[in-house]
């Protein structure tokens, strides 16, 4: 009778598109949001938490329109799961923060107070393709007010913004928030007399004038340009008289705010929705005067193009100004760390009344990446005290002693592997990046004593002393039992 064909062993790899975060990643991030979330709370904004789960239906707009409804998310079938829910429906890990914002604020709306002001942390899925610093799992950091259309409500969103950087180690001087408005978009749109079925192709080619420039705007807008491969890119049909609001558009950043206003007033002409842009603007500017959150920090840009399609009011990103290396050498701007603005029908879907809402969301990563590049995180994290194991019938005193630090606020645990070789305990401190090891033999523990070896500055001797000062054993001392918290503290700070 033949033998059943063993099963392979499984691999021990992650899934590709995700990764695994270790003690000082997941510590460095925790203490950037923890930051971030006391400058929220401060402003009044409630936490929330919502499940990882949300029904396809409830992401609605954020799907693709396709039959099978997982193609950008993790989805399943419930009549799949035992005991799940109604045959047909589909459930699906969160695409991002905000439409779990939509449901909670309709199904809640009879509780939560108007307006509703919450952020909320936490991962999100996306099953797409992954790619360099492109993971199919990444976190969001989050802040909206649900339910008031003052744009005093965007005002607040762009000060804490500017103070949430600041509470993370960001210096002025080193970011801005710049804000723009759709409004004013449409004005200058509806100024140059470009047609809906144009306007998508025109938001597009405003989007590349960072690239381009001016001309290469103009060009894109009216007959076309060659790009760098000498390919021919096709224009939008615009004329040169049209093009001239949109250029003007682009083109109306002044010395301050007020200049800057004034050239917008001119570029949306007489359209009534871009002078209420500009009106917006103006407030805000004002808000923002008063809060005093000064043009240093967050200042009116026309340039901000992002997310023009789906915003719908004043839209604001936070830009990090200072350069760092790219991975060929060369100086660039650290860029756009946070954007966000004011977009209407968030629950509108839900309940079939407008609610107005708006927001911003940090990139969490690539926040945290800049405050690396700064020198204000990726510093080694100190691992605990470790006390070594000289006797295993002695285990409870050196499990008294891991404690009488712990009480004392200083991190600590006990060597639990095999203790018959003391080098490979030390050589374990030194993996977990401790500072100190406790030791205590048979003999100290009857003169009522233990040893405090100093591990950094043994490691530092190692590499620079003499062999004298080597042998002197400067780094590890001996003190009474008693004494063990206060020599710990002496020597950790």
């Amino acid at each position: 009778m033949a033998k059943d064909k063993k099963q392979p062993r499984p691999k021990a790899e992650t899934p590709k598109g995700f990764r695994d975060y270790f003690g000082q990643d997941v510590t460095e991030r925790r203490d950037m949001l923890d930051r971030i979330a006391q400058v929220y709370h401060r402003h009044g904004f409630d936490p929330l938490e919502t499940s990882a789960v949300e029904t396809v239906e409830a992401l609605g707009k954020f799907l693709p329109d396709v039959d099978r409804p997982n193609a950008g998310v993790f989805a399943w079938q419930e009549e799949a799961v035992p005991g799940g829910g109604t045959a047909g429906d589909w459930l699906a890990l969160r695409y991002d923060l905000t439409a779990p914002l939509a449901r909670v604020a309709a199904q809640y709306r009879n509780d939560l107070p108007s307006p509703y002001r919450r952020f909320a942390m936490g991962p999100v899925w996306r099953n797409e393709k992954p790619g360099p610093g492109r993971f199919r799992q990444f976190y969001q950091c989050d802040a909206d007010t649900v339910g008031s259309a003052s744009v005093a409500a965007d005002a607040e969103i762009c000060g804490m913004l500017a103070d949430a950087l600041e509470a993370v180690g960001i210096d002025r001087g080193d970011y801005l928030v710049r804000i723009n408005n759709r409004k004013v978009l449409n004005g200058v749109l509806e100024a140059a007399q470009v047609r809906e079925d144009q306007a998508e192709d025109v938001l597009r080619q405003i989007d590349k004038f960072d690239k381009v420039g001016r001309e290469g705007v103009l060009a894109l807008l009216t007959t076309g340009r060659l790009d760098d491969s000498g390919a021919r890119i096709d224009g939008v049909g615009l004329s040169e008289a049209q093009a001239g609001p949109v250029l003007a558009f682009l083109e109306a950043k002044g010395a301050d705010n007020a200049a800057t206003l004034d050239n917008l007033s001119t570029a949306v002409g007489g359209s009534a929705i871009g002078a209420e842009g500009v009106d917006e603007l103006r407030q805000i500017a004002a808000m923002l005067a008063a809060m005093g959150v000064a043009e240093d920090r967050a200042v009116i840009d026309p340039a901000v193009v992002r997310g023009l399609g789906y915003y719908t009011g004043p839209v604001f990103e936070a830009e990090l100004t200072f350069e760092i290396l790219d991975e060929k050498g060369r100086k660039r701007q650290f860029g756009s760390v946070a954007g966000g603005g004011r977009y209407d029908g968030l629950v509108e879907r839900f309940t079939g009344q407008k609610v107005p809402a708006t927001g911003v969301s940090i990139g969490v990563d690539r926040l945290l990446a800049a405050l690396r590049a700064k020198g204000l995180a990726g510093a080694e994290v100190a691992g605990p005290v470790v006390v070594t194991v000289m006797d295993r019938d002695r285990m409870s005193d050196y499990q008294s002693m891991a404690a009488d630090l712990r009480a004392a606020g200083i991190r600590a645990e006990v060597y639990l592997g095999n203790p018959k070789n003391f080098g490979n305990q030390l050589k374990y401190a030194d993996k977990r990046g401790a500072p100190v090891a406790i030791i205590q033999g048979g003999d100290e523990a009857e003169r009522g004593v233990v040893q405090v070896k100093d591990l950094i500055l043994g490691a530092k001797i190692a590499a620079e002393a003499s062999v004298e000062e080597w042998k002197s054993q400067p780094a590890q001392t001996e003190v009474a039992r008693a004494d063990l918290v206060a020599e710990v503290r002496r020597i950790i700070g």
